[in-house]
């Protein structure tokens, strides 16, 4: 494996093969668990399988991603622009994957394009529009699939105009966030204040969405492939707690308890269409929230979330490798014969840390606390 020095030598010579570059996901920290390394490396793994020279990058020594033996190079690096793009110019590798490093590899995909360096898999357009959480609103509104009321704003005062009209309670949120970080439902005036100022002054410029909270829902969601054109759900998760607990947070029973045929047909075929709508090509993960029968979409990442290795070891199906292939544009999904094992249910259980945080606030929300 290789590091950055400030020696004059350089050690690592790169081949003339076609290889892929892997983005790994840093250290583990809330919302940046151990599950996006199953991803990268099942990834790597998949890579090597067809054929490729595969160059990963992480940082983490704890993670299996990170072991010599499982990538062709390592490069034991810092998963930050300036350490990648040393790596790129010398290595040129015919694409970057970054969907299987979770929100840290996810962030780095519009300096990639600005950079002109392929993305493998869905393109950046795709990842910014379902990180912009009003343009994804927009393209939802586009579809005719329901979604709670929202609007953006970029100061106090154009929250409260807004909340007047949207009614609390309210989700607040800004765009492009890690495990859900300075999320939080306000109930009045002056929490919503409160809350729009610390946002802004963290992230000056960044958009701000108001969100109609909707009470006392069940929150399920999808995990699900697709090449572009054909989509296959690999599994649909119902959430014990009710809508407003971060799903890093909330156990996930798969499949659903007691979701009914008609919701269950609702997710399925939202599913499809937003994953095709985004142009989707390899993950994606679509968050739901349902009331009265109606399923509500909440959010949707193009990307390996936390419960695509959970979902792989409760059906026994190599869905990163799948998904890889997918994104290399070595397979489609008429490839592929799926044939999950379900038997009983599977539950995700989150694992939480306040023993080592005493202080920590335990109650649940929106931003995300498990480890």
């Amino acid at each position: 494996y290789y590091y950055s020095t400030f020696d004059g030598e350089n050690e690592s010579v790169p081949s003339d093969k076609k290889k892929v570059l892997v983005l790994g996901s840093g250290p583990n920290r809330i919302g940046q668990g151990i599950e996006f390394d199953y991803s990268c490396v099942h990834g790597v793994l998949a890579a090597r399988e067809m054929g490729y020279e595969t160059i990963m990058i992480n940082c983490n020594p704890e993670t299996v991603s990170t072991d010599p033996d499982i990538s062709d190079k390592l490069y034991f690096e810092p998963v930050f622009w300036e350490h990648i793009y040393d790596i790129i110019q010398l290595e040129k590798p015919v694409g970057v994957i970054v969907q299987l490093g979770g929100q840290t590899a996810l962030k780095l995909a519009e300096k990639l394009e600005r950079y002109g360096i392929k993305i493998l898999g869905t393109s950046y357009q795709a990842l910014d529009l379902a990180e912009d959480r009003g343009s994804f609103s927009t393209l939802l509104k586009d579809l005719g699939i329901p979604y709670p009321k929202f609007g953006t704003i970029s100061n106090a005062e154009e929250a409260k105009v807004l909340a007047k009209e949207l009614g609390f309670p309210l989700l607040v949120r800004p765009s492009y966030v890690l495990g859900g970080q300075q999320m939080k439902i306000v109930i009045n005036e002056k929490e919503l204040e409160a809350q729009v100022i610390d946002i802004l002054k963290d992230n000056p410029g960044n958009k701000v969405l108001l969100d109609n909270f909707l009470e006392n829902a069940i929150e399920a969601e999808s995990d699900s492939l697709c090449d572009g054109e054909d989509v296959y759900t690999i599994g649909i998760m119902e959430h014990i707690e009710p809508a407003g607990i971060h799903s890093g947070d909330s156990y996930a029973v798969l499949p659903p308890f007691s979701l009914s045929e008609n919701v269950i047909r609702q997710i399925e075929e939202h599913t499809r269409r937003i994953a095709i709508a985004l142009k989707t090509v390899g993950l994606c993960n679509i968050q739901f929230a349902i009331k009265d029968e109606i399923v509500y979409v909440i959010e949707a990442n193009p990307r390996a979330s936390r419960t695509v290795p959970f979902i792989a070891k409760a059906y026994k199906e190599p869905y990163i490798n799948y998904a890889t292939k997918l994104m290399l544009g070595e397979k489609k999904i008429k490839d592929f014969n799926f044939n999950p094992h379900k038997e009983g249910y599977a539950i995700k259980v989150p694992i939480f840390s306040f023993h080592k945080f005493p202080d920590v606030n335990k109650q649940l929300g929106p931003e995300m606390k498990s480890t």
